[in-house]
């Protein structure tokens, strides 16, 4: 998961996927010029967090558990 430290959305959605017991990493694009590439690659040169991306190279946007669910379950 591509996240910053004070994004909400993001604290949500780690919240909720550690409650489900949902394996992830972290990725601070504020401490990793990579990792703000990568996720303005994505989302239209937008920084836009949390940017979750896959095994399969495919990425979500702001996804709600239901949708990490589902993708994970496409896996």
């Amino acid at each position: 998961m591509y996240s910053t430290q004070w994004c909400g959305y993001c604290h949500r959605l780690k919240s909720q996927l550690d409650r489900e017991g949902i394996a992830y990493e972290v990725i601070d694009i504020e401490r990793n010029e990579d990792a703000a590439v990568t996720v303005m690659q994505v989302n239209g040169r937008n920084q836009t967090v949390p940017t979750l991306v896959y095994a399969d190279g495919s990425a979500q946007t702001n996804p709600s558990l239901a949708q990490v669910k589902a993708k994970l379950a496409s896996l």
